[in-house]
């Protein structure tokens, strides 16, 4: 099929990639002309695994293009897919202006026949809006429908995500477009879920709310196994082999972040308030997320006494691994944490340097892990790359002026850890 995407952010550009993968002929369109060049050339503007093969495999193909303008993309595509981004307002509302600038935007485009798709998360009756704006700014007052087809990717893992959904969810007002999104999704092999649009954009901040509340859930958990001398992973796989509950997300740590949860989380809790209802269970949820991050850093506190002065290497800078993206980072927030009460800091992430130093300016930024704890005073474990369980734990010990490890994300053995004499701190062990 014909298809465009408009908006070439993480989800535009990995959606529009893996269409063109099984076999759409793709448009993406974005208003930065810079982005647009990088991509026509093959590369890509973030690090995603899998993504830039895929990308210069169908730029030389001819199936995925790039391009600034949304009438070209409305004109040579028989579904138009928005993908732009919805960022949160200082209340914890959604921006929606993008999203109303896009439909203007297709709308002045459009002069047959389109489905356009809401593909980026938005809060619900947002379908009825999109709708709205187009009839009112399309001067050929030509037919169309509004689709809700919201993405469930994981930042790391994107590709995979697409690839082989859980599931793909369909928002309709009518049956005219469920065959062409049928049709869209076929390639992809997963149970296709048609409902009516405000439940489909309800599911994204349902699903995302719920993922939060369990991993807000196991680290409350963590503080009682502290408080017990328990050991929060041994039970958490107790809980999660119970096939109701399941093992992921159950890993404690210092706290969620990323460009995603918190923003949904935010989102879905005003959403609610809007239409009359106070999700008290969902500002918990937050509030444990801000008091896992407070609980770490007295740890160090209490463990160093005095952080003005200190050096303190930290490994991890992203808000999870196998991601260069550093946007609502619980690691940087640590950073920024460290750095307000006079710590100096030497930090290392095997893909988020870049894109943090804009962030944290005044650290020192260390290209080998191993060389992070060079003089330091103590060590940090901010975000869990499998690398980080490789770090040679003799030279960082030999490079360090005390043996101290803060492990945020319980990627050592309390038990080794000890008998290799080190003072170690973990979550919930």
């Amino acid at each position: 099929m014909k298809l465009s995407i408009i908006g070439t952010g993480y989800v535009g550009l990995v959606t529009g990639t893996c269409f063109a993968e099984v076999g759409h002929h793709v448009i993406c369109v974005d208003n930065d002309a810079a982005k647009v060049k990088m991509l026509q050339a093959g590369g890509i503007p973030i690090y995603e695994p899998g993504l830039e093969e895929l990308v210069k495999k169908h730029v030389a193909s001819g199936h995925l293009k790039f391009t600034n303008s949304t009438a070209e993309g409305v004109e040579k595509s028989d579904v138009i897919f928005i993908a732009v981004p919805t960022p949160p307002q200082p209340d914890g509302s959604v921006d929606l202006s993008y999203i109303e600038r896009v439909a203007r935007d297709i709308a002045a485009a459009m002069t047959s026949y389109k489905i356009v798709v809401d593909k980026s998360t938005v809060p619900v009756k947002t379908g009825e809006k999109v709708t709205e704006t187009i009839k009112r700014y399309c001067p050929a007052k030509v037919e169309f429908d509004v689709v809700s087809n919201p993405e469930f990717l994981r930042e790391g893992f994107a590709v995979g995500d697409l690839m082989k959904p859980d599931r793909v969810v369909i928002g309709v007002g009518s049956q005219r477009p469920v065959a062409a999104m049928k049709e869209i999704y076929t390639p992809f092999n997963a149970p296709i879920i048609v409902t009516d649009i405000n439940s489909a954009e309800l599911i994204k901040h349902a699903a995302n709310s719920f993922l939060a509340l369990k991993i807000s859930y196991i680290n409350a958990i963590a503080n009682v196994c502290e408080a017990a001398g328990a050991n929060v992973q041994e039970v958490a796989q107790g809980i999660g082999l119970d096939e109701r509950i399941g093992r992921r997300f159950l890993n404690a740590g210092i706290g969620f972040g990323g460009s995603c949860f918190p923003k949904d989380l935010s989102a879905f809790i005003k959403i609610a308030e809007q239409i009359g209802y106070d999700f008290k269970l969902l500002k918990e949820v937050q509030h444990i997320n801000a008091d896992q991050m407070d609980r770490f850093v007295k740890k160090i506190t209490d463990t160093l006494w005095v952080l003005r002065d200190k050096k303190i290497g930290v490994l991890g800078l992203a808000f999870k691994q196998n991601t260069d993206d550093v946007r609502s980072s619980p690691a940087i927030d640590l950073c920024q944490r460290l750095l307000k009460d006079g710590a100096t800091l030497r930090v290392h992430d095997p893909k988020g340097m870049e894109k943090a130093k804009a962030i944290l300016p005044n650290v020192t930024y260390v290209e080998d892990m191993n060389d992070v704890a060079e003089g330091c005073d103590a060590l940090v474990v901010a975000t869990e790359w499998d690398e980080f369980k490789q770090l040679d734990l003799a030279r960082a010990k030999k490079g360090l002026t005390h043996p101290i490890l803060f492990d945020g994300r319980n990627l050592f053995n309390p038990a080794e850890m000890e008998k290799l004499g080190w003072i170690y701190k973990s979550v919930g062990r």
